[in-house]
């Protein structure tokens, strides 16, 4: 479904800049993080990419397919705009792995679910012990992510973890033909859920 948002997207003539003027002229009272592929990035320049994004008023950036070893140009560009580098911590990942990636993580950790890519699942699969591998290295919050669809994932993730992030079932909504109501229903949902979750801790 990510796949097809984004290609409709790109026949919409939707691009970075148009992204960031939106994200520019709105307001917004918590901060805001943005996630992207690397080739976005690379093709608009890194230097340009990270000053835009900071001036529309982005705290931070999620490059799910930019490893750590090959992350130290965009990590340069993207510091000095002050714009932090959120970086994913797989179920696979290594304890070694895990230690170097909490070490240069900025803002928060992304920890993975699963193996898999961005949708629907029946649970929050390996986030319990993703969360608690970082947890062993580092203080960094760590949010959990991929597969977090309802309301109920959502607490159940949060019960261990920093926070959520719910990207894929509100990409769903939209392709599904949601109004801007619906879409504001559905984050309501998930956002009383996760209150819920915090008032029982």
């Amino acid at each position: 479904m990510i796949q097809e948002g984004t290609l409709r997207a790109l026949r919409n003539e939707v691009t970075l800049e148009s992204i960031c003027h939106e994200l520019a002229v709105a307001a917004f009272e918590v901060p805001i993080v943005v996630m992207t592929y690397y080739n976005v990035l690379h093709r608009f320049g890194l230097e340009r990419s990270a000053e835009l994004l900071a001036a529309s008023g982005v705290a931070g950036v999620i490059v799910p397919d930019l490893a750590i070893e090959e992350a130290s140009a965009w990590r340069e560009v993207a510091t000095a705009a002050d714009v932090a580098t959120v970086l994913m911590v797989a179920p696979s990942s290594p304890i070694d792995r895990v230690a170097r990636i909490g070490g240069l993580a900025q803002g928060f950790v992304y920890a993975a679910a699963r193996m898999a890519v961005t949708g629907r699942a029946a649970d929050v699969g390996e986030a319990a012990r993703v969360v608690a591998s970082v947890r062993s290295v580092c203080d960094t919050p760590t949010y959990v992510g991929i597969g977090i669809t309802t309301p109920e994932h959502a607490s159940d993730a949060a019960a261990f973890s920093d926070g959520v992030i719910v990207g894929s079932a509100l990409v769903q909504r939209i392709l599904d033909g949601a109004s801007a109501k619906d879409l504001e229903d559905s984050i309501s949902s998930f956002r009383l859920a996760l209150d819920g979750t915090a008032l029982e801790a």
